[in-house]
């Protein structure tokens, strides 16, 4: 077994050095800490590794970006049928109907 020899001291002068990240992080991204479950983080680890390859961070803020995106739409949509239940255009009206057991309420001309 070879034998580890310590690198001799040396005196490096830190008097320019500057305090922080070595690597400029990315505009519009903040570092933070945010304990997840197991489960989670093996699921998109295990998601980066079939895809050959990746960073599993990026892959979990996708899909929270993918998440707030989705709900957005889903409230416009909700917004939309609102405001048409609420002022029904003229020359339209809901008509309820009963097929089968099932009513169902259908946009009428």
């Amino acid at each position: 077994m070879k034998k580890i020899v310590a690198e001799p001291y040396r005196d490096i002068d830190f008097s320019h050095a500057k305090r922080g990240a070595v690597i400029k992080p990315e505009p519009g991204k903040t570092k933070i800490s945010i304990r997840l479950d197991n489960t989670i983080l093996d699921y998109f680890r295990s998601a980066v590794d079939e895809a050959g390859g990746g960073n599993y961070q990026t892959l979990i803020n996708d899909a929270l970006f993918a998440y707030i995106q989705q709900q957005s739409v889903l409230e416009a949509v909700r917004q939309v049928v609102r405001e048409e239940l609420a002022q029904p255009k003229s020359g339209r009206s809901l008509a309820r109907r009963s097929v089968g057991g099932r009513t169902s309420t259908a946009l009428v001309r």
